[in-house]
């Protein structure tokens, strides 16, 4: 009776075991990548309003004086007011070591998005006529990014199955149905151009293209385990 009692204890224990360790099924595990090519059809510009100067009351009042001018020129536009932003707004004072004397600087830092990329030679040319100083660099957008992530997740996926059944194919076997699925990452590539690469001249002609926006890639990446058949 003991050993029966024993028996059955180990029979017990062993599928507790079973149940908390399930016997993994045999699958193939590989990562695919999607990738979208797109051509942006919006652009922000990051630009600069700065001044310097001995009083800080009068650089910031010159400095305010150009930020509302291209503010109201911006609106006549028929720019949206949501599609301009203040980023910062800075008073800084100096110290010049050389000269052992002391300056101030006005900056405030304006950031611009235009749908419309056939605007830019002549909404840039306005700004530097009204005083506009800096442009810090100009960023790429596309309005349809989410419907070009949607497609690079597929194609991601896709991509995925494409490789498992490529690594099964020679053993002689074959693929079932995806058991896990796990995003690594979904990369919105924004170029930026510094600068010194983008700034016009007040002097160049309105007709002179001075931007080349040309493809951002969106790539999806994704690790998928398929039964092994």
């Amino acid at each position: 009776m003991k050993s029966i009692i024993i028996l059955f204890a180990a029979l017990a224990s062993v599928a507790v075991q079973s149940q908390q360790y399930p016997q993994q099924q045999p699958m193939v595990l590989v990562t695919g990548e999607g990738i979208v090519k797109v051509v942006p059809d919006q652009v922000i510009i990051n630009a600069r309003v700065e001044h310097e100067g001995k009083d800080p009351q009068a650089v910031k009042k010159q400095n305010d004086a150009v930020v509302d001018k291209v503010i109201k020129y911006l609106k006549s536009q028929n720019i949206p007011e949501n599609k301009v932003k203040t980023a910062y707004v800075n008073l800084n004072k100096n110290y010049n070591y050389n000269e052992k004397t002391y300056s101030y600087v006005a900056n405030q830092g304006i950031s611009i998005q235009l749908d419309d990329l056939k605007n830019y030679e002549k909404i840039m040319s306005g700004l530097l006529d009204l005083g506009l100083n800096r442009i810090d660099g100009i960023q790429f957008k596309s309005s349809q990014m989410e419907k070009h992530i949607t497609e690079a997740r597929k194609r991601a996926v896709l991509d995925s199955k494409k490789k498992a059944e490529e690594y099964v194919r020679p053993l002689g076997q074959s693929i079932g149905k995806a058991i896990s699925i796990s995003e690594n990452e979904t990369y919105q590539p924004q170029p930026m151009y510094r600068a010194e690469m983008m700034q016009m001249s007040k002097d160049s002609s309105e007709q002179q293209e001075t931007i080349a926006p040309g493809e951002m890639e969106v790539k999806s990446k994704v690790t998928i385990g398929f039964q092994l058949n």
